[in-house]
């Protein structure tokens, strides 16, 4: 057995970083945007910047087949719009701990249904690895989590975002089999938006577009560049490369990044149990990296 850290590692980490600080950014921008209205145009950003990108000039992609479509489609639906609905609505409801407890059984769950539809073999390393990143976000966020009749709502929804994100990711493993992430993502982001952009006219109508200042609306491009465009071809790259449960694991480096992006901008402390915390988190993805001398998975079809 041997540990590898490859050049997709790295640009995973970066994922985790953009994903972190976008915490920090989207609060900025919701100062002056409302929450819906604020998704439905980093949504329609992010899916243009997809477009441009995959019809550019001199690159060469197979088109999806009907049945390709239909899965995109389901993708969009699930992944984006009900993720998107059941995410905001979500954290409005429900504390950040309890939020960021939720979000990391991500790893668990995508591990669950990737072994049931036989896309990975997941070994006893990979279990181990959730189960440590899942004991880390404990310990950075899990103290100040609640059950209460006032959160329950919002967990539950929380818990929602979770299975369609799970969804969306092991559904797209067989697509990126055939083509590049960034169609799959694309194409998928851009049905998505067009089913959203509905549910946030209402507040975008009510918006006095000349009162937004430029630090808003830097926040919202940066969201949508990074956030989406740029995290979201890494994320499915991830997929498509290493698999569903290696990639999800990443994901709990998230409120780590967050929480270091919040000390370093809003000065908040970082105690000795979320250090400790962070350390677990990236035991458990160093644990995902390991490699053994088994034969590779069955390529999903």
């Amino acid at each position: 057995m041997r540990l590898r850290f490859t050049r997709l590692d790295a640009l995973l980490l970066l994922m985790t970083v953009i994903w972190g600080a976008n915490y920090s950014v989207i609060k900025r921008a919701l100062r002056e945007l409302p929450p819906v209205g604020f998704n439905a145009l980093r949504l329609t950003l992010a899916s243009l910047l997809f477009l441009i990108a995959i019809h550019a000039p001199g690159r060469d992609r197979a088109r999806p087949s009907p049945r390709d479509w239909r899965a995109i489609a389901a993708i969009g639906l699930v992944g984006q719009l009900l993720y998107q609905l059941a995410f905001m609505a979500g954290i409005a409801r429900t504390s950040v701990a309890n939020s960021s407890l939720i979000i990391g059984t991500t790893p668990i769950f995508v591990a669950l249904l990737s072994a049931a539809l036989g896309h990975e073999r997941i070994g006893a390393a990979r279990w181990a690895a959730a189960a440590l990143s899942a004991l880390g976000i404990y310990l950075v966020v899990g103290r100040g989590a609640s059950v209460s009749r006032e959160s329950f709502v919002g967990d539950l929804l929380m818990f929602a975002s979770v299975v369609c994100w799970t969804i969306a990711t092991v559904g797209a493993r067989p697509l990126l089999a055939r083509h590049a992430p960034i169609v799959v993502t694309g194409y998928s982001m851009a049905i998505g938006c067009a089913l959203y952009f509905p549910f946030g006219w209402t507040e975008l109508r009510a918006i006095s577009w000349g009162q937004v200042s430029a630090a808003a609306w830097a926040a919202l491009i940066f969201s949508a560049t990074f956030g989406l465009f740029v995290a979201y071809i890494i994320w499915y790259t991830g997929v498509q490369r290493f698999g569903n449960a290696r990639t999800s694991v990443y994901s709990n480096l998230v409120p780590i990044a967050a929480l270091v992006v919040a000390a370093l901008w809003l000065h908040e402390p970082i105690g000795a149990t979320k250090i400790a915390g962070a350390a677990t988190v990236l035991a458990g993805v160093a644990l995902s990296r390991v490699q053994s001398d088994e034969a590779a998975p069955p390529e999903p079809v």
